[in-house]
């Protein structure tokens, strides 16, 4: 039973419009469905996290909704659909409202572990802070206290944005939070760490033999 006081929002894209990037990981007609195994295994990740009490979805795909509805997220429609900063401005300040801790995370994150988001919203306390990418250039998490504004900078750069921002950087151990999914690259090094079952049951399927590691 969750303890915590966050409320973690994902941003998703249609599957149709996803991981451009990624495209030739696995054959073309399961791109789809590996980015909806990796959203999966994101938001198991983060619904198992005692530190978070809600997880808000916000995507106008309705076999992610379904998907992340059945694991216990709660969805809404991206209204403003002006992109990636203003889906997670919409789900953080308007849907979770200013006076949550609110966190916003991507959703191609298929070897986060649990204790891992709860470490880093630990450390994102007081004030308003950001994980970066296993890069370091990118962000793949931003914490806001209650009554500050997110403030999105998400895109090329952002790590560096954010902090010119001011927020501030969270330099934990935490190398499947900050492992994101944009290439076969990406995606060759998640399976180092261990995958979540869904992205690994896809893979299998597809007839690559990979590493299984729960995501609690």
């Amino acid at each position: 039973m969750t303890t915590g006081d966050w409320v973690a929002v994902m941003p998703v894209k249609r599957l149709t419009a996803a991981k451009s990037r990624l495209r030739g990981a696995v054959p073309a007609a399961r791109h789809g469905d590996l980015a909806l195994a990796m959203v999966r295994d994101t938001a198991a990740a983060v619904l198992a996290a005692p530190a978070v009490a809600e997880l808000l979805v916000v995507t106008d795909d309705p076999v992610t909704a379904a998907a992340v509805t059945a694991l216990g997220a709660r969805v809404v429609p991206d209204r403003p659909a002006a992109g990636l900063n203003e889906a997670m401005r919409y789900g953080a300040d308007e849907i979770a409202g200013l006076g949550a801790h609110r966190a916003v995370l991507a959703g191609d994150l298929p070897a986060l572990r649990s204790a891992e988001l709860d470490a880093a919203l630990a450390a994102a306390r007081p004030g308003r802070a950001f994980v970066a990418d296993a890069a370091g250039s990118g962000t793949v998490l931003l914490a806001v206290p209650p009554g500050e504004p997110l403030d999105p900078r998400f895109g090329v750069g952002s790590a560096a944005a954010h902090a010119g921002s001011g927020a501030r950087p969270l330099g934990g151990d935490w190398p499947g939070l900050r492992q994101d999914v944009d290439t076969p690259g990406d995606l060759r090094t998640v399976l180092g760490l261990g995958a979540g079952e869904h992205t690994c049951a896809l893979l299998r399927d597809v007839g690559l033999k990979v590493a299984c590691v729960s995501a609690a």
